[in-house]
């Protein structure tokens, strides 16, 4: 429960984040939505990884 807890504080923390940069200026804001996209997914496939092996 703590757990999905964190990670809905994370994706609001993110995208509070993603639309604060987007009220700056929108090209910012794809971008970096695509890097911690990236990110989100190489964090899961790393956690994935280490759980199966």
């Amino acid at each position: 429960m703590v757990n999905v807890a964190l990670f809905v504080l994370e994706v609001l923390f993110v995208l509070a984040v993603v639309a604060g940069v987007a009220m700056w200026s929108v090209p910012a804001a794809l971008i970096l939505a695509g890097v911690l996209g990236v990110l989100a997914v190489e964090r899961e496939q790393g956690r994935r990884k280490g759980t199966t092996s």
